[in-house]
């Protein structure tokens, strides 16, 4: 029996392809600027994402890190979505390892933080207050479902944190899948914001990896933090390679997994006992809730998706996280729909 694993995206294992792609990768020492595959990969990610350069991290949270480290100083404050994975996912990191104070709006249903929360946000010059020096905002959302910020919206954030004199970044660890979402060039979602992560090990598909980019400036104190908190690799062309095959082979590929998430969320929407409390699927995520007639907890029903061969992530007491990816299937769809309605039978 196939296991079907729709936990994360970040499940995803390299294609055949990509497996040539990495043991062909000429290589050199990364720390000396010298692996020619690391420094082409990073040339290629500022291009498309329309930043004078890029920087190759092994995950898209040193990729934040590094990011906020890179703008502020000790007792400064960051400006983030009290759901934004910065806050949530990341260890908190940028005040432990950089003594920075994070101050945390409200996530909108969309993602968003709002203006004016934003604008009421940032301190005064006071000698009592920390000092607001960056904004960070998340596209897609992930605990917001998936979502997708627009091209106008990270605009006017733009234009507000540069009004103020704020740094302004984006975890883009699935930008791709916004701009796939939208149908627009990545670059219209990312030229706005002074710096930007991106991650090669979800829907791209690539096994290891994020890349920052920005400004030439704010890359070249990136690359003295990445050595800072570990992060210098060798001869590390042979995973860049893959990051390579990524993003000329899977970008234009991710729509596929947005229509399977919908399709994915349709077929459950005809399951007795489920209900989508935050909407229908915008990107690869698919949130689902269980009703109150249901006498079982999310952790009982993923435990008997697995016994049933399907996999999926549990993020509250009565709800879902299913993420298609690469190599889930149309037959994979259909088959973790028949395992809910199994799973839920007689609840």
């Amino acid at each position: 029996m196939k296991l079907i694993d729709l936990r994360s995206d970040t499940v995803t294992t390299p294609t055949e392809e990509m497996r040539q792609a990495m043991a062909a990768a000429e290589v050199g020492d990364d720390v000396f600027g010298e692996d020619p595959t690391v420094n082409r990969l990073q040339e290629m990610s500022a291009a498309l994402l329309g930043k004078e350069a890029g920087l190759f991290v092994p995950s898209g949270t040193m990729g934040n890190l590094l990011s906020v480290l890179s703008v502020c100083n000790r007792g400064d404050e960051v400006i983030m979505g009290n759901l934004g994975h910065t806050f949530l996912y990341e260890a908190g990191g940028i005040s432990a390892l950089g003594g920075i104070f994070a101050h945390t709006l409200p996530n909108q249903a969309d993602g968003s933080l709002m203006l004016e929360d934003i604008e009421n946000a940032i301190r005064p010059d006071n000698i009592h207050d920390p000092i607001t020096r960056m904004v960070i905002l998340e596209n897609t959302h992930n605990r917001c479902g998936g979502t997708v910020l627009t091209e106008r919206y990270t605009r006017e954030v733009a234009e507000l944190a540069h009004r103020n004199h704020l740094h302004l970044h984006l975890d883009g660890a699935r930008i791709f899948n916004a701009a796939a979402a939208l149908n627009v060039d990545v670059k219209a979602l990312t030229e706005p914001v002074d710096s930007v992560t991106f991650c090669l090990s979800k829907g791209l598909c690539a096994p290891v990896g994020s890349v920052v980019c920005g400004t030439k400036e704010f890359i070249k104190k990136g690359l003295r933090v990445r050595k800072m908190l570990g992060g210098g690799m060798r001869q590390a062309g042979i995973i860049a390679a893959a990051g390579i095959f990524a993003l000329e082979n899977m970008i234009t590929r991710l729509r596929e997994d947005h229509q399977r998430a919908t399709l994915l969320a349709e077929g459950l929407m005809t399951v007795p006992g489920i209900h989508f409390e935050i909407g229908m699927p915008q990107s690869n995520m698919v949130f689902l809730s269980l009703k109150e007639e249901v006498i079982f907890s999310a952790q009982e029903v993923a435990e008997r998706l697995a016994r049933l061969g399907v996999k999926v992530g549990v993020v509250a007491q009565r709800r879902f996280r299913l993420v298609t990816h690469y190599w889930i299937t149309d037959k994979d769809v259909d088959e973790t729909i028949r395992a809910f309605r199994s799973a839920l039978s007689g609840a």
